[in-house]
């Protein structure tokens, strides 16, 4: 019997059960993802600053670390006071605590700056040498991990891949001074941010940003803007190439995992040239696991930047905290670290939201 003949004698269909919706199961899986990511960042979050005051505090007493045999006990045991480090130690935790959530990470001890003022000034310029040194690593590894993949096993990928080897195996500090050595009898800046003239000059800018660049297209010369960059280029190359191999490596392997799918393979059997179909095909996919991974390498960037400042003294965070600790200056060393692992945590969580945005198989 049809089911025209059913309805006819009066007999009423079976219902079809509809689909889940999200609107019934409550949020969408994008939302619930997010929440529950960004639910993982807040204990994250705590459990690195606790480690960071904890450890700080095993070492010993910061203010004796840093200025004993040069202080009367007499005067240790007033700057203790004045620091607050005489007080019982959960008491120096909760105002350590409370003094975060306010913005104030403490004033150091060498010079008695606020930390704050330190990682606004200082952490523009890590922030601009970050973003250089991403700009070199996605010129670098993505287009010749897109050539290595096509030339597989071939001489042109063998090259690449031991290339990305050395790259990334390479110590960055090494790499930083044998570029000084190439460049430098060459007259190119190894040293600083810009000249002397020009970081007077762009102290006038209104409003200003201490990223260098960015000041620079504000006063609106183009040899500012000329100069920032020839002393940007090769902290950025040294520091650039470490996670340009680490690119490299991924998408030349995700990109040849991809180009043995079924629709890589559909696509071939329609008469696409093998370049297209890297282009146009398999290549925006083998790019998500490189989103991921971008992540990870935010903590890369920023212990790398340590040793790249310090080599080109690159006045940011890195340069700041190696100054720090050699002047055993414990409480600036403390809010710079605690701003370290704020940024990898935030880093972090916004790499899941791109990549949730990308790949929808993530939010399940």
């Amino acid at each position: 019997m049809s089911s025209a003949e059913v309805l006819a004698a009066g007999e009423p269909p079976t219902p079809v059960p509809a689909a889940p919706s999200g609107s019934r199961r409550g949020l969408p899986p994008l939302a619930r993802y997010l929440l529950v990511r960004l639910a993982l960042v807040v204990p994250m979050i705590w459990v690195l600053v606790t480690l960071v005051f904890v450890l700080l505090r095993v070492i010993g007493d910061p203010i004796t670390a840093a200025q004993g045999g040069r202080l009367t006990p007499e005067q240790i045991a007033e700057r203790k006071a004045e620091a607050g480090l005489d007080r019982p130690l959960l008491v120096q935790y909760w105002e350590y605590l409370s003094g975060l959530l306010h913005g104030d990470f403490g004033r150091s001890l060498t010079d008695n700056q606020p930390i704050s003022e330190v990682l606004r000034v200082n952490g523009a310029a890590t922030l601009e040498l970050s973003f250089y040194a991403l700009v070199v690593a996605f010129a670098v590894g993505v287009p010749l991990g897109r050539l290595a993949a096509r030339y597989r096993d071939r001489l042109p990928d063998v090259a690449l891949r031991l290339f990305a080897i050395v790259a990334y195996a390479a110590p960055v500090f090494f790499v930083g001074l044998l570029l000084k050595l190439a460049f430098t009898p060459f007259g190119w800046p190894s040293s600083g941010r810009a000249s002397t003239s020009t970081l007077l000059t762009l102290e006038q800018v209104h409003p200003r940003t201490n990223i260098l660049l960015v000041d620079a297209i504000l006063w609106g010369d183009p040899r500012y803007v000329l100069e920032v960059l020839q002393y940007a280029l090769l902290p950025a190359l040294a520091l650039g190439l470490l996670t340009g191999g680490v690119f490299l490596r991924l998408v030349r392997i995700n990109l040849l995992q991809t180009m043995r799918a079924e629709y890589v393979t559909s696509a071939r059997a329609r008469g696409m040239a093998e370049g297209r179909v890297i282009r146009k095909v398999a290549f925006r996919n083998a790019l998500v696991p490189v989103v991921t991974v971008m992540g990870m390498q935010v903590a890369m960037l920023l212990a790398g930047a340590v040793l790249t400042e310090t080599t080109f003294e690159w006045k940011g965070i890195g340069y700041a905290l190696a100054e720090y600790l050699k002047a055993r200056d414990f409480l600036a060393v403390q809010g710079i670290v605690t701003v370290i692992a704020l940024v990898v945590c935030v880093a972090s969580f916004l790499i899941d939201v791109i990549v949730a945005l990308v790949d929808p198989r993530v939010r399940f």
